[in-house]
């Protein structure tokens, strides 16, 4: 039997899509006890998968408290590759979907989908499938890239790119972390070696890519 986790800080959402898959639970082939899991973060999400085994399936949110874009998926991937990631968002432009299949996604789901697509496409994933929508385009290559450069990183490394990307010094990142700064200092010449970068810039407009804007509407 399956088990869902659904990552959207949206109640009504997160509401009407437990709806559409609990209706549809024999088909979905869903657990009898605590089917659906919900996080409103993606460090709510980390907890929830440290606490629950045995989930199939995440339907991730683009735009997360703290988190707006790609990050979310490409540290969920790095960290529980056996789990089937569906992107659902408001944003389902060609190039938006282009970079799910870069990041690793197996679907994606748009936030103005009906019920039944939505049934369609976790059934697909839990089966093995993709799924996307018709007519979406290839693989972004260059986010591709730079996920699989990023899949590189330590987990720590990952925390320390973020506050590079925040504009945070050397010390206030080893205060932060409770690290030494010369273990920060490690960590940042790690990272430029394996992003293939020289300086924090273009460490941060590497990573930078990753990221999309809000939707008009949700």
């Amino acid at each position: 039997m399956h088990k869902l986790l659904i990552v959207d800080d949206h109640p009504l959402f997160r509401d009407a899509l437990n709806l559409s898959l609990n209706n549809a639970a024999q088909l979905l082939q869903l657990s009898p006890e605590n089917p659906i899991y919900y996080s409103a973060s993606l460090e709510d999400a980390f907890r929830q998968l440290a606490l629950t085994p045995n989930v199939d399936l995440i339907m991730l949110d683009l735009h997360l408290p703290g988190h707006d874009g790609f990050w979310g998926l490409v540290e969920l991937r790095k960290l529980y590759p056996a789990i089937s990631v569906i992107v659902i968002s408001g944003n389902d432009e060609s190039e938006t979907i282009a970079k799910a299949k870069a990041c690793g996604a197996s679907g994606f789901i748009s936030k103005s989908a009906m019920s039944s697509y939505i049934v369609d496409g976790v059934h697909a994933v839990l089966k093995g499938d993709e799924y996307w929508p018709e007519g979406s385009g290839d693989v972004d290559s260059e986010v591709a890239s730079i996920a699989k450069k990023i899949h590189q990183l330590t987990e720590q490394q990952l925390v320390v790119l973020k506050h590079l990307q925040e504009g945070r010094l050397n010390k206030q990142i080893a205060y932060d972390l409770e690290i030494s700064e010369a273990t920060v200092k490690a960590h940042v010449t790690a990272i430029f070696r394996k992003l293939g970068v020289v300086n924090r810039t273009q460490a941060v407009i590497l990573a930078n890519k990753l990221q999309i804007d809000a939707p008009l509407a949700i």
